[in-house]
């Protein structure tokens, strides 16, 4: 059965790699041209309003069932597959919700829509809350009995058996259905967070060294915190940080309110702990998140070689943490959307050609919103949670290296979707972000391969050395550093402290002067920028955020595979997308080989950090 809670599959790029450009924004094109076209989902708002009355009619029916489904075998499978069909109803009108929400976040009508279809899904959810305790009172054996009997319940074999596995994190019906009435209380955190860090706080402009002024935002501080001048990348720093400080004791107060709703749901629930919580929905053991800190933190002497290594090749003795984005070597590549298409075909050709033949597919309709604009949200992000329409990408395709790396990313989420709605009925569509992001950060790690055999000169070898390790800064250190620091700001929570802004900002700077070496004279970090912290929207999704460290570790490992054993590895690597939902992420990296407990992917990934360091450092001794 599919799950009982569906989101939308939706996967998105923290901080994506970045490679140089000067002050030169990419020329938007009109918005008809690389806008996505949500037709496929419903003609026009009308048609979604439509459906969203009969689902909710349909939502109201669902009582019915309520108390049949241990009569027999038939009554079970004719309430899951009625189930079934209205989850997968809600979760399109939820894709076509959140898309047209996030093309304007200041378009009013739109984020009502957004709010309704999220509504909706906390009426589908109360409506179901007798659904676990009934199938659990019904118990395991008869279960099974009647999954053996009944060919029809096949699809909902996986499910059934996760919810009896919840029995002791299951409440009475009564205390079901309050859970599900508070459920999209707790969620408005991220929705305040999402209108006003993309639409409402107010940026200042900010006038560079050659005289121009540009408006600082999301977009815009991602662009030009490249800036090849030092002090234009201080004043992007100072101005931009300043901004989310001005109002840090708001954001302490959504992200504690964030942080005690998921407290409350783990007590509530009988979980030790909110990671425990956070962890049992995909049967992840702990020592999955426990080694990845451990061993990052082993790491950081490596790490803090590379930013010593940077700050070489800057010419800087004095290395500030608005120099993390500076261009290290003088190559300043560009990539529009066409070159991005073209290198990932050309990158992942060794993933083959059913793989390549849905990129093709993809990049010749309209499933991409690629430019950025006013009021569209920032990052990129693929939501595939329609299962009967394809997938769509939100990008801010700003035409460097950085975009290109995001392009690869986000696609490889697309062709990971598709892959598994060939293979997978709806039941068992609903893949694990930890699956999703080894999936597409293989892409990342791929597309890095392929710029680096064609690099031609020392500089550019340099440039793309260095965008390989900036890459595993980012989507590993950087990606830890978050989740160590989710890990002591919901340690307090616990312990019923409170979480303000000011307190978050100091949590946050702790962990970044250990990981930047501050003490050690590696890179300097203010305490002003410290309030980094507000400005990271994955924080309002549980611990997220350790699924990109580890995944880069899993891919890193994967692409290494596809490289050394071609075929054998690259249908190892389809069959552990083709199998979306089937089973629980552990142990389908178990099956590919994989055990993501252990340090031995991370060990992996270090000794080819060395191994490039090395190389960068021969490169930089000749003349």
């Amino acid at each position: 059965m599919a799950a009982l809670i569906r989101r939308s599959i939706a996967f998105c790029l923290a901080s994506a790699i970045s490679f140089a450009l000067a002050h030169a924004a990419p020329t938007q094109p009109a918005q008809a041209d690389g806008m996505w076209d949500l037709g496929d989902l419903y003609p026009n708002a009308a048609a979604w309003e439509g459906e969203q009355a009969a689902v909710q009619s349909d939502i109201e029916k669902l009582v019915h069932f309520k108390g049949t489904l241990g009569r027999d075998a038939a009554s079970l499978r004719k309430a899951c597959d009625a189930i079934s069909l209205l989850n997968k109803r809600i979760a399109r009108l939820a894709v076509y919700a959140s898309l047209k929400a996030d093309e304007d976040v200041r378009v009013a009508p739109n984020q009502a829509r957004n709010t309704a279809a999220d509504n909706l899904n906390a009426r589908f959810v109360e409506a179901t809350s007798w659904l676990k305790p009934e199938i659990q009172s019904i118990g395991a054996s008869k279960i099974e009995a009647f999954i053996a009997s009944e060919p029809g319940l096949k699809p909902h074999a996986f499910g059934l058996r996760d919810v009896l596995r919840s029995a002791p994190h299951a409440l009475g019906e009564e205390s079901e259905r309050v859970m599900a009435q508070v459920a999209n209380t707790l969620a408005q955190p991220q929705t305040v967070y999402t209108i006003f860090a993309n639409g409402e706080l107010p940026f200042p402009s900010v006038t560079f060294a050659d005289g121009k002024s540009v408006k600082l935002s999301d977009s815009t501080y991602e662009l030009y915190r490249q800036s090849r001048n030092r002090d234009d990348r201080k004043k992007v720093f100072d101005a931009f940080w300043a901004a989310y400080k001005a109002y840090e004791g708001t954001f302490g107060a959504n992200l504690q309110a964030e942080i005690m709703g998921q407290v409350f749901n783990a007590k509530a629930r009988h979980f030790k702990s909110t990671l425990d919580a956070e962890l049992f929905g995909d049967n992840m053991p702990e020592p999955v998140v426990r080694t990845l800190i451990a061993e990052v933190n082993r790491e950081l002497p490596t790490f803090q070689r590379y930013l010593k290594l940077r700050a070489r090749m800057l010419g800087l003795k004095d290395q500030a943490y608005y120099d993390v984005y500076a261009p290290t070597t003088s190559v300043a590549n560009t990539y529009n959307v066409d070159d991005s298409k073209r290198i990932t075909l050309e990158a992942l050709a060794p993933l083959g050609e059913e793989y390549l033949g849905i990129l093709r597919q993809g990049f010749a309709a309209r499933w991409m919103n690629v430019y950025p604009h006013d009021g569209k949200r920032s990052g990129g992000y693929m939501n595939g949670g329609a299962y009967d329409v394809h997938p769509y990408l939100l990008l801010n395709h700003n035409g460097d290296y950085s975009s290109l790396s995001t392009f690869a990313h986000e696609w490889g989420h697309a062709v990971h979707t598709m892959l598994t709605k060939h293979n997978q009925p709806f039941e068992l569509s609903n893949y694990a972000t930890f699956v999703a992001e080894t999936a597409s950060i293989s892409n990342e790690v791929l597309v890095q391969n392929y710029v680096l055999a064609r690099a031609k000169s020392k500089e550019e070898k340099l440039a793309f050395d260095n965008e390989i390790l900036d890459g595993i800064r980012t989507t590993y250190f950087r990606q830890a550093l978050f989740t160590e620091f989710l890990l002591n700001a919901h340690g307090l929570a616990e312990k019923g402290e409170p979480l303000t802004g000011e307190k978050l900002t100091g949590l946050y700077c702790d962990l970044l002067k250990r990981y930047y070496g501050d003490a050690k004279g590696v890179m300097k970090i203010d305490p002003k920028y410290c309030i980094e912290w507000a400005f990271i929207p994955h924080f309002y999704r549980g611990f997220y955020v350790f699924n990109y460290a580890t995944s880069l570790a899993g891919a890193t490992y994967l692409a290494d595979d596809l490289t050394r054993n071609g075929e054998a590895a690259q249908k190892r690597f389809l069959a552990l997308l083709s199998a979306g939902g089937s089973d629980y992420p552990y142990n389908l990296f178990k099956t590919a080989g994989i055990d993501m407990a252990t340090p031995l992917v991370h060990r992996a990934l270090e000794a080819r950090m060395n191994r490039i360091m090395d190389e960068m450092e021969k490169l930089l001794a000749q003349k």
